[in-house]
Formats: C-alpha cells, structure tokens, sequence
C-alpha cells in the first residue's frame, strides 16, 4: 500500500468507522505474527491483538500524518500491548467477534481466522530453533526484546524500528548490537554450535553497517 492509498485509507476511516475494516484486513496477520512470536501463545496473542485493533480503531482521530506509515503506528501500539501483557501476565478476554460487530469487519469466511493461527503455528514450527532464540530473547530488557524482535522476527529495517519505536536510528542501531551481544553470550552457554547459525539466519546485514 502506497503512503498516498495509506493517507486515503486514513481520512475514509475517520470519517467513516466501516471503512477500518480495510485497515483491519491489510495488517491483522503480520500484526497477529508478531505478537505470537513475542509471547508464544495462540490465546493471548488473540487478546493482544484484538486489544491493539480496538485501541487503533479509539485513536485513529489522534492519528496525524507525520511520515510515520499507519503500519509502524499499529506495531507502536501491539509492542506496548505486549509490554503491558508481560507486566500484568492477565489481560481481559476481548473476542475477534466484538471487534468485527464493533468496526463492521466482515472476513470472507468464517474459516479465516482459524485458517490464519494454523498458518502461523506452522511458521512457529517450522522456525523451530528461533523459537528457541525467543526464549533468550525474553531474557533480556525489554529494550532489547523489542528491538531484537522486530529486527529478527519481522525483518524490519533500522528506520522502522526507529518509527514503530519512536527512537532515534541511532539508539536503535545501539540496543541492536548489545542486545545481540547479550543473547549470543546467553545461546553460547547452552548451544555454542547453534548459536550462531541461528543469529545469521535473518538480519544478515550488520545494523552498524545498514543504510536505513
């Protein structure tokens, strides 16, 4: 979606609440994938997201177009509806259902959420060693999760870390390499070998040498 076509979207949504659901089907599942790679579990990344879609939907007159894309905006608020899950580890229950009869989202089927967790449990399984990198992840500060996850899980690009983040390219590129330092020395003591395959595996580009 271009930023012209995003702008477009915007304006319709605000003055129309119908018009979300076209935001709602273009983003829910990297949304979705993103926040089941950073807490692991089906359930509460349906909580998580229906919660970060609700909030957009409550906010989207706050929004400005100040470059940042309504992607790297809806990222913004799932990373601090996870943080907010890892303080509390209790949300409460909001159903897909209420979202869809709040925004007047219709999926194409019914079979279509179902459809998108099986797609995204199999991408789980099939990164099975990055699952394990996901629990040294969520060692380390919660600057260092996030910058590592949208680095490593989503394969976004310094400038968009630094947009969904609100940190400069700067600070991103730094928590970068001494998160990544942490987690090599926390892998290397229990999986010297792998350690470094797995780290390689995505973000080949070295953050202090990438050209955002």
């Amino acid at each position: 979606m271009t930023k012209t076509e995003e702008k477009q979207l915007i304006a319709r949504a605000k003055k129309n609440p119908d018009a979300f659901g076209a935001i709602f089907e273009q983003y829910y599942e990297p949304i979705f994938g993103y926040v089941l790679k950073r807490t692991g579990n089906v359930h509460s990344a349906q909580d998580i997201v229906s919660e970060t879609f609700f909030k957009a939907l409550d906010r989207l007159w706050q929004f400005r177009w100040q470059g940042v894309s309504i992607s790297s905006w809806l990222y913004r608020i799932a990373t601090n509806e996870i943080n907010q899950y890892y303080r509390k580890r209790k949300k409460a229950h909001i159903s897909i259902e209420e979202l869809i009869e709040k925004s007047g989202i219709e999926l194409q089927d019914e079979h279509d959420l179902i459809d998108e967790i099986s797609r995204q449990e199999e991408e789980l399984e099939r990164a099975h060693q990055w699952r394990k990198a996901r629990k040294y992840i969520s060692e380390l500060d919660k600057k260092y999760q996030e910058v590592l996850s949208l680095r490593f899980f989503e394969e976004k690009k310094i400038n968009e870390i630094s947009e969904i983040l609100n940190k400069k390219e700067g600070t991103v590129k730094s928590l970068l390499s001494r998160g990544m330092a942490q987690l090599r020395g926390k892998m290397s003591k229990t999986q010297p070998n792998s350690q470094s395959r797995i780290l390689d595996t995505r973000g080949a580009t070295s953050p202090a040498s990438e050209k955002s």
